[in-house]
């Protein structure tokens, strides 16, 4: 990682969403190279593994706007997430794209904002201070890899 960060937990917690953000992207792609598919239901977010990774892409940069919202800091400039159909061929671009915005924005964070109490509502109106919300964002990946690695797992497909 070659920006300099002010705050350590800041620039750990950027690295771990990279190394998980990335983790995902390996299993889904072995996930779509065999086929694997999705148990039915009602979540549209789950209709298909292209709609299925979309969704960990476009919460990356949902949390890191939320994140410039709640610090008063400028919009990022992350466009959108490519459209389910398109994941395959430009979702790993804009992976890195998302990811050199989290560490842009993220390296200028301080340790006293990292270690503010103050909570904010997220957009589905839980309370989160500024560092847990970066820590669910760096499990969020994480959720989806272990989904997708179960449904991949001998006799699940």
């Amino acid at each position: 990682m070659s920006e300099e960060f002010r705050s350590r937990g800041a620039r750990a917690l950027v690295r771990l969403h990279e190394i998980e953000m990335r983790k995902l992207w390996e299993v889904w792609r072995e996930a779509r190279r065999r086929g694997i598919a999705l148990p039915a239901t009602d979540d549209t977010d789950y209709a298909d593994l292209d709609t299925l990774m979309r969704h960990p892409l476009r919460a990356a940069r949902g949390y890191l706007t939320w994140f410039c919202e709640k610090t008063e800091r400028p919009d990022p400039g992350i466009p959108p997430a490519p459209e389910a159909a398109e994941i395959d061929a430009r979702g790993e671009e804009y992976l890195e794209t998302v990811l050199a915005a989290w560490r842009r924005v993220l390296a200028g964070t301080s340790d006293a904002e990292m270690d503010s109490r103050t909570p904010h509502l997220s957009r589905w109106k839980a309370p989160y201070i500024l560092e847990s919300m970066l820590e669910h964002a760096v499990v969020h990946p994480m959720r989806h890899r272990i989904q997708l690695e179960e449904l991949m797992e001998p006799g699940k497909a």
